[in-house]
């Protein structure tokens, strides 16, 4: 029976989109600020995504203990919530739309490996949150799901298919619920 070699692991193919430098001064950056309880400040936390290439909208609110991996390529659209102790493994393109929420411990998972190999390969795709979605607290989105307008993952649950719009999933793997209906 053959068996996996992480020696044989090769990541070659992917590309982090910086340079070692940039990617070092993030890792600083992220660690001081962002995963930190130390700087509550937004209006900072905002600046700072700006300026290593994030895309971000008015009203994005980013709670302390954040994780974000590479902000050039992250994506967030007005009004968006972003809670305390969230990680976005962002190896790849996440794209947040408006009006998200990302409750406490989410988890947006961009990387995954592949088992059927033996050298254990990365293999990364994107993750689309449209406008309106709720992931629930410790609630985790995999690699490639799109989160369609108005869906909702609710708490502890594991997407690991796309979300339809205005649906509640729950479970893991998170399963439709029933339609989430959104009054006044």
């Amino acid at each position: 029976m053959i068996s996996v070699n992480n020696a044989l692991y090769n990541n070659s193919g992917y590309d982090t989109g910086r340079n070692f430098f940039t990617r070092m001064c993030w890792y600083f950056v992220n660690t001081l600020i962002f995963k930190s309880y130390l700087f509550p400040f937004n209006s900072l936390k905002i600046f700072l995504l700006i300026f290593f290439g994030a895309k971000v909208g008015l009203g994005v609110l980013i709670k302390p203990n954040v994780n974000i991996k590479y902000p050039w390529n992250l994506s967030i659209g007005d009004n968006t919530w972003i809670g305390e102790g969230v990680w976005i493994d962002n190896l790849v393109k996440v794209e947040i739309g408006s009006n998200v929420c990302i409750s406490q411990g989410g988890m947006l998972l961009t990387g995954n490996h592949n088992y059927k190999k033996k050298s254990f390969d990365l293999m990364a795709e994107t993750i689309v949150l449209k406008d309106g979605v709720w992931i629930g607290a410790k609630a985790i989105v995999c690699p490639g799901v799109v989160c369609h307008s108005n869906s909702m993952l609710s708490v502890g649950s594991v997407a690991i298919k796309d979300l339809k719009e205005y649906s509640i999933y729950q479970g893991n793997p998170a399963t439709f619920i029933r339609t989430r209906d959104i009054s006044l």
